[in-house]
């Protein structure tokens, strides 16, 4: 599985679970010297999964990873997941 397919299938994952997954794609600062970058937020009532267009498929996958594994670790460990996906998520990266 490429990057950007393990990328996408997490976010689909992400999305299936009740995470709004966003990507950023304004600038690539905050303010001069503090960069976007790749997280998770509470928006009123809803968690977002922020991905930034600077950050790398390898940070997006460990934003999505670590979002799953807090928001939504319960829902996924009945369903069937794509074996790279599952030992992503389990930790063996």
């Amino acid at each position: 599985m490429t990057p950007q397919e393990m990328r996408d299938a997490l976010a689909d994952l992400a999305r299936e679970a009740g995470l709004d997954v966003r990507v950023a794609t304004g600038p690539r600062e905050v303010e001069p010297g503090i960069p976007v970058q790749s997280g998770v937020c509470r928006v009123r009532d809803k968690l977002w999964v922020i991905l930034a267009a600077g950050d790398s498929f390898e940070d997006h996958i460990q934003t999505l990873v670590e979002a799953l594994r807090t928001h939504a670790g319960a829902s996924l460990e009945s369903r069937y997941l794509p074996p790279a996906v599952r030992a992503r998520l389990e930790g063996a990266d």
